[in-house]
């Protein structure tokens, strides 16, 4: 492609302008779970400042007031809901099952 149709070809980037993420009037904090929580993936880990589209000193509030809540109890450490049944024991095991067959 010559340079002249180059500096003619007009930008595929799209100039849609979309709300920032945090209000003026947002608290971040601790407490404030439903803010807190759109900062969080599907698996509990904390969203890049890329994705977030937060500055620098919002994405650091933002991470102390997770770990807090974490800490507190407020947000699970993990979001694993493929894994829930993992832990538990399954009915038909071989030795419950062998348990249940024998007539004495």
């Amino acid at each position: 492609m010559d340079k002249s149709k180059r500096l003619f070809r007009k930008s595929k980037r799209s100039f849609r302008r979309r709300l920032p993420p945090i209000q003026s009037g947002d608290k971040i904090d601790y407490r404030n779970i439903g803010l807190i929580s759109r900062f969080i993936s599907e698996q509990g880990k904390i969203l890049s400042r890329r994705v977030n589209r937060l500055t620098l000193k919002q994405q650091r509030l933002i991470t102390l007031a997770i770990k807090q809540a974490r800490i507190l109890s407020s947000l699970p450490f993990l979001n694993n809901l493929n894994n829930k049944n993992r832990f538990e024991r399954s009915e038909s095991t071989a030795r419950t099952t062998r348990l249940r067959t024998r007539k004495k």
